[in-house]
């Protein structure tokens, strides 16, 4: 085993549930001379499956705790990952012409609150160019007019994502439908944020609808991107009261504070390995 100043892990496991599974994974952590200083586990009985996070101080390197964990990992079959707590994640944020969550995941990105680095923001305006500049990220954007330039847009996501090693796409207000083959390429790793009301508004000024039918309570849901339209397993939610005083505007405010909460906040539970999927729904290991 390395000698060394401790490193500081974390460690998620999804497998069937089955007896034995914790003993035998803090035996393994035991002979990395890991010490355990947190553990969160949740066992499914709609899906069967186990779901844990561990954050573990040891002296052993990534590959020897990966090597000492692999038995175990084999034994349950579990889908496993090693990695350092508090990394940056490198993460592409996508958007449109409203800045507000933008700025959000940018100014925390800056000020140490958010575990990310975005290496670029990609949009199909060119409206946030000096927000974006503000934080000296780089900035690129591609108009979408038609079936073709959409399709050159997605093709430049699938190249910024390989062009920068990009772990997870953040849908910052980015007002396009994803193609069904852009989905399927970045499942599991690509986070939307959308307004959502009681009841629900589409269509053009849905604050304004709200303001119409004298709404109540307005909020943000954060999910992760599938084939079918804002319906990807949830991982956060926001709702916030409101009465007949507020005007259209006002509620416009409220709701942009709502999405980037929930954006920002369903973005750093990502990147600390704290979401885990379980089926059409997530485990959050808060």
């Amino acid at each position: 085993m390395t000698s060394s100043a401790p490193h500081h892990w974390v460690i998620t496991l999804v497998c069937a549930d089955q007896p034995g599974i914790v003993h035998a994974i803090t035996g393994a952590i035991v002979q990395a001379q890991g010490n355990i200083l947190e553990s969160q586990q949740f066992s499914s009985d709609d899906t069967g499956r186990f779901f844990m996070r561990l954050q573990v101080e040891s002296p052993a390197a990534q590959a020897e705790l990966s090597a000492v964990l692999a038995p175990v990992i084999a034994r349950y079959d579990m889908d496993a990952v090693v990695d350092v707590v508090g990394r940056p994640l490198r993460t592409l944020v996508l958007a449109s012409t409203a800045g507000h969550c933008v700025n959000d995941l940018l100014f925390r990105q800056r000020g140490g609150q958010l575990p990310i680095e975005v290496p670029l923001v990609l949009s199909n305006h060119g409206t946030l160019r000096d927000l974006v500049g503000f934080y000296s990220v780089p900035f690129e954007s591609r108009p979408i007019t038609d079936a073709a330039s959409k399709a050159a847009f997605e093709a430049r996501v699938l190249q910024a994502v390989e062009q920068h090693d990009i772990e997870l796409v953040v849908l910052a207000r980015y007002m396009q439908i994803l193609s069904p083959e852009l989905c399927d390429a970045l499942a599991g790793r690509a986070i939307n944020i959308h307004h959502s009301f009681l009841p629900g508004f589409k269509g053009a000024n849905p604050y304004r609808q709200a303001h119409a039918r004298g709404v109540k309570l307005i909020g943000a849901t954060a999910h992760f991107v599938t084939g079918e339209l804002d319906e990807g397993p949830i991982i956060e939610q926001n709702v916030v009261r409101v009465d007949h005083s507020r005007t259209p505007a006002e509620l416009v405010a409220i709701g942009q504070d709502e999405e980037s909460r929930t954006l920002t906040t369903a973005v750093k539970w990502f990147a600390e390995n704290r979401v885990l999927v379980d089926g059409i729904r997530t485990i959050i290991f808060k």
